[in-house]
């Protein structure tokens, strides 16, 4: 199985698991695509686009089921990157889990992404 992951502001994947359907954040939207990263990507993104932000979750999805709608596609530094060219189903999700700041200001990482 090939987990991917997802940081999302917790108000909008909450609305997203009452609807049942993920559509993306605004830069998704606008890009055409839900991004995603792998376990090694996920620290960087974080940094890079969510830093000193509070109230994220960290969303983990098998990517195998996802079929032909998840492409890899090279981004930054010439890196495969995981982009779904779909609504994400919230029933999806292996796991959701809280992805709050530490004391060095930087996200903490749940044990159980691997």
């Amino acid at each position: 199985m090939t987990t991917v992951y997802k940081i999302v502001p917790e108000p909008l994947w909450r609305a997203a698991e009452a609807a049942g359907v993920f559509a993306g954040a605004s830069i998704d939207l606008q890009d055409g695509y839900i991004h995603f990263s792998t376990a090694e990507q996920a620290r960087e993104t974080a940094a890079r686009h969510f830093a000193g932000v509070t109230g994220l979750l960290l969303v983990a999805i098998d990517g195998d089921a996802l079929g032909a709608a998840l492409k890899w596609e090279v981004s930054r530094g010439g890196a495969l990157f995981p982009h779904l060219y779909a609504p994400l189903s919230t029933s999806d999700a292996l796991w959701v889990r809280d992805l709050p700041l530490g004391d060095d200001g930087l996200h903490v990482f749940p044990d159980a992404m691997a």
